[in-house]
């Protein structure tokens, strides 16, 4: 998942969570909202009823608590107080405003309660059978409620109870709300989208795909520190570095290069020196050695210096191009075609570091196979064989310089231990992975995977520059173990 997009799914989420607590808030202040207003009214009619009661004859008592009973409220006038306790309710607003309504100076008890029962609102008196019905059947499936009871003292001895009921407003999300969300969503993505993702993520796609191309021996050069301050301060550490690792190169190959001077010219005296030995078998195994000197020194410093240094990268078919490797490859070598895929490389270093490959099977193995084929990790070339093999416990041990399964040092059977080096110095140049295998049925399995070339707009159309040490010209024997 891209940052982008979990950037974007943490702006939504903190958006939802804030929208579900006000939401949650605004619930709970309308539940105490509505129950203070119906509070107030019933303590307001309580307090009428009692008036009327108290004022009236009493044969006209019962038709006053009828009339004044509704779905609402319920009134009752009875010889008990519905409310038990003695003691002054938590919702001392209620009975305040009884007692303000009576002009009642704390000379009545009068009695509060306020509790949650899971039950409907309170069925209305006086219905005929099927009404009653019908109003059991609106009843059903009613959530928690609210209840409120009152009991007021009248003259007389007797008590007015009074019960109201509601129910607890239901969470309801309106398209306004809906709305609401949406618009700010949209505005906070677009701002956090196209001013800070923006501008953080595309300095950072682009230092990447600068050190991808510099991994694999490309680059244009240091990059413009842009975005905020942590990402400038990445930018530079990484030009700092760039600048440091292709410094370090080119020091390294001046300094190779002037050994290698230094080294050619007391060799070329010698073979010189050599030429006047008057006996020829003498004359012969002195110029051999020094031969034998030279390569060597030109495949060390070959090694050292690294293959395909000044070559450009180039997008190539790998079809075409592993079909012009078997064209140029002296021996027996079948290639196996695959499917179609593009790769980025230096040509010139890629072609030596295959046929140091494809050498290594033709001397060692018999009846080499070159094929290919594209899997999830990229381009993966593979030179099959059906020769002895490589000991499991040295395998890891060849890609090492000077290091040859062969013990004789004779270049008749083997190079100077420096062919697998150097191929694997040349595919991780190009960020790529190379590894042997002993295969089941025999033989040694060399697999190189190579990263597939990305579509862009910037490709070179030039021929790339041939390499110092090409195929041609390179003093190296190729295949080497």
């Amino acid at each position: 998942m891209g940052f982008r997009t979990q950037i974007a799914l943490l702006v939504v989420s903190v958006l939802f969570v804030a929208q579900v607590v006000a939401l949650w808030l605004f619930v709970d202040e309308r539940s105490l909202a509505v129950q203070a207003a119906i509070a107030r009214e019933a303590a307001g009619r309580a307090a009428n009823v009692a008036q009327l009661i108290e004022g009236a004859p009493p044969d006209l008592h019962d038709e006053i608590v009828a009339a004044a009973t509704s779905p609402l409220v319920r009134f009752e006038l009875g010889e008990k107080p519905s409310v038990t306790h003695t003691h002054h309710d938590e919702n001392g607003a209620v009975e305040a405003r009884i007692r303000a309504l009576l002009n009642d100076g704390y000379s009545r008890d009068i009695r509060v309660e306020v509790h949650e029962i899971e039950q409907g609102l309170l069925p209305l008196p006086n219905l005929s059978p099927e009404m009653a019905k019908i109003h059991a059947e609106m009843m059903q499936g009613t959530l928690a409620a609210i209840e409120m009871e009152v009991s007021i003292a009248i003259a007389g001895g007797r008590w007015l109870n009074v019960a109201t009921r509601f129910e607890k407003p239901p969470i309801q999300w309106s398209w306004t709300s809906t709305l609401s969300f949406v618009l700010t969503s949209v505005v906070l993505l677009l701002a956090v989208f196209w001013f800070l993702l923006t501008r953080l993520t595309r300095p950072l796609n682009e230092l990447a795909s600068a050190a991808e191309e510099f991994g694999r021996g490309g680059g244009d050069g240091p990059i413009a520190p842009v975005g905020p301050s942590e990402v400038r301060n990445l930018t530079i550490a990484f030009n700092d570095m760039q600048a440091r690792l292709a410094r370090f190169v080119t020091d390294r190959t001046q300094m190779l290069a002037a050994l290698a001077h230094d080294l050619r010219t007391p060799l070329t005296a010698l073979h010189v020196r050599a030429e006047m030995v008057e006996d020829t078998e003498t004359r012969v195994g002195i110029s051999t050695s020094l031969d034998e000197m030279q390569n060597m020194v030109e495949a060390t410093l070959a090694y050292a210096r690294g293959v395909g240094q000044g070559e450009e990268l180039q997008r190539v078919d790998i079809a075409e191009y592993l079909s012009d490797i078997r064209g140029g490859t002296h021996g027996d070598l079948l290639l196996q075609t695959g499917p179609e895929a593009v790769v980025q490389i230096k040509p010139v270093a890629m072609r030596r570091a295959l046929r140091n490959l494809i050498d290594n099977a033709q001397r060692y193995g018999q009846d080499p196979v070159l094929s290919w084929d594209v899997t999830d990790a990229g381009v993966e070339i593979r030179v099959d064989d059906n020769g002895p093999g490589i000991p499991e416990k040295r395998i890891a041990d060849v890609f090492q310089p000077f290091q040859r399964i062969e013990q004789s040092r004779s270049l008749d059977t083997g190079g100077h231990g420096l062919g697998l080096s150097i191929a694997r110095s040349i595919v991780l140049q190009h960020g790529g992975s190379i590894e042997l295998s002993n295969r089941d049925e025999g033989g040694l399995c060399a697999r190189v995977i190579l990263p597939v070339a990305m579509p862009c707009t910037r490709t070179s159309e030039q021929t790339a520059p041939s390499d110092h040490l090409s195929d041609s010209t390179s003093p190296v024997p190729r295949g080497e173990i």
